[in-house]
């Protein structure tokens, strides 16, 4: 099994409890709204990074992340954008086994004909009443679990 973190909506801080879950990961993917540069090469720190830009990513920094991405890791194609209800195609179809998105700031693990959709939540400041969490994802040819991670 390959493990990955998976974190969205940083909006600019990366915090120490995220790190530590991070810590041992084989990859992050980071699903946009990333909020300042530095904060990429810090979890490049960590482990090798796919990030994608969101809509608070704005300025010159932000015309490095693509907004989409498609990865092959652990054996299963991953497609990442920032906001699921902007998906034009069907991932099952194009043989993607893991959207992951993130935007809404709410947490979900969601499997909808055979594809797992995973949103992380926010790892950032506190929106409303919403909690602060990551996800991590474990995958294989055996198969695939997502764990969303309460940091607060």
């Amino acid at each position: 099994m390959f493990r990955i973190g998976v974190i969205s909506d940083t909006h600019g801080l990366l915090r120490p409890s995220a790190e530590r879950v991070l810590a041992g990961v084989g990859q992050i993917i980071h699903g946009g709204d990333i909020g300042r540069p530095e904060l990429i090469p810090a979890l490049r720190q960590i482990a090798p990074v796919t990030a994608i830009r969101g809509n608070v990513d704005v300025g010159d920094w932000a015309a490095a992340y693509p907004d989409a991405a498609l990865v092959s890791l652990g054996g299963r194609t991953i497609h990442i954008l920032h906001d699921r209800k902007t998906l034009q195609f069907d991932p099952r179809a194009r043989g993607i086994d893991v959207v992951i998105s993130g935007h809404s700031h709410r947490p979900e693990i969601e499997t909808i004909d055979g594809v797992l959709y995973l949103n992380p939540g926010s790892a950032g400041r506190r929106r409303f009443r919403l909690p602060i969490t990551l996800a991590t994802l474990e995958v294989g040819p055996q198969g695939m679990r997502a764990e969303i991670v309460d940091l607060g």
